[in-house]
């Protein structure tokens, strides 16, 4: 049975999952793959070297799938930002008709030439009141509460989601908000809506499908690790970060621990961009740090994309259908 929320009317999506946008692998073929499943698949706007690269994996994205899909615009303390306005004039001109955004104040700019374009907007918000500035000041149409089990950025307030979604049903009001970080099965995502929220938002899970340009190597240890083998850096930098616990995080951890601490110089060999692409591309899980959240100890297999939604969705109900059981109606008297 379809789910309706308002993540599934305002984006014309059967299934309220909606994929994260990762770097180095929210490329077209898993964004595709997502959105014909039912999901909502994100292109990685910053994966694409330059706005022109952008608009070719648009036009790729639409040839492998007619159904909708967005663009993910992340905005990150950067010595060389990226040329974001430029991006965002592709973003515009190719019809896009949605935008996940995340990041600094620095998103205002691009946020505010979405909303004068029409383009829904959902922002990704570590805290509350993080997503009442995003509603109140950048009116974006959603939010998307991120909890520290997240991988990449989860903040620095360090609240999990069960916390955190709660809060925003207290807060929130009428905004509607989706799930983020640590989720991975159908179980999370029926939480997830008994929570208040709309859908959900998967990164990890989505990594770990057949249709992730991720190397198999990775994969296969992703299916082997637990909920423990993650590892936050950049702690002492204020710009905590989510990683897979291999010999390099290890290694920025230990140096970012010892008297005196560190500055970033002095890791930014270890934690390049660079060597993270390596990783996925030529599958040593120790040649760079790469994201991963806590649901990494959920995942057990490497399924399709399609098989994925399905289960997720089959189990979404049959929680929901159960949970209606444990509630027994009071005997007359």
């Amino acid at each position: 049975m379809p789910f309706d929320t308002k993540l599934t009317r305002d984006l014309g999506i059967r299934i309220p999952v909606v994929q994260g946008g990762m770097m180095w692998l929210g490329l077209p073929s898993l964004a595709a793959a997502v959105s014909n499943a039912g999901g909502l698949g994100i292109l990685t706007g910053l994966t694409q070297p330059t706005p022109e690269h952008l608009k070719e994996a648009i036009r790729e994205t639409r040839k492998l799938t007619d159904k909708p899909f967005a663009v993910n615009l992340t905005f990150l303390p950067s010595i060389n930002p990226p040329p974001y306005m430029e991006y965002t004039k592709v973003i515009i001109s190719e019809g896009i008709k949605v935008v996940e955004t995340a990041g600094s104040a620095a998103a205002a700019p691009c946020i505010a030439e979405f909303k004068k374009a029409g383009i829904y907007v959902i922002h990704k918000c570590t805290s509350i009141r993080h997503a009442k500035a995003a509603i109140n000041k950048m009116k974006v149409d959603m939010v998307s509460i991120d909890g520290m089990e997240c991988a990449g950025h989860p903040g620095e307030d360090d609240i999990p989601g069960l916390v955190l979604l709660a809060r925003a049903a207290q807060e929130l009001g009428d905004i509607p908000y989706i799930a983020s970080g640590g989720i991975a099965n159908g179980q999370q995502l029926a939480a997830a809506l008994a929570l208040g929220a709309q859908g959900v938002n998967c990164g990890t899970r989505f990594e770990c499908t057949v249709e992730s340009p991720m190397h198999q190597n990775i994969k296969d240890a992703m299916v082997r690790a637990s909920e423990q083998e993650t590892a936050l850096i950049f702690r002492t930098m204020h710009n905590t970060a989510r990683v897979y616990k291999n010999k390099v995080a290890e290694e920025v951890v230990a140096m970012e621990r010892r008297p005196g601490g560190c500055e970033f110089k002095d890791i930014q060999h270890l934690v390049s961009g660079a060597r993270g692409r390596k990783v996925f591309e030529n599958g040593d899980v120790d040649a760079g740090i790469w994201t991963c959240g806590m649901c990494v100890g959920l995942i057990k297999d490497i399924p399709t994309c399609k098989e994925l939604l399905e289960t997720m969705e089959r189990e979404a109900e049959e929680v929901i259908a159960s949970l209606s059981r444990l509630v027994k109606p009071k005997a007359k008297l």
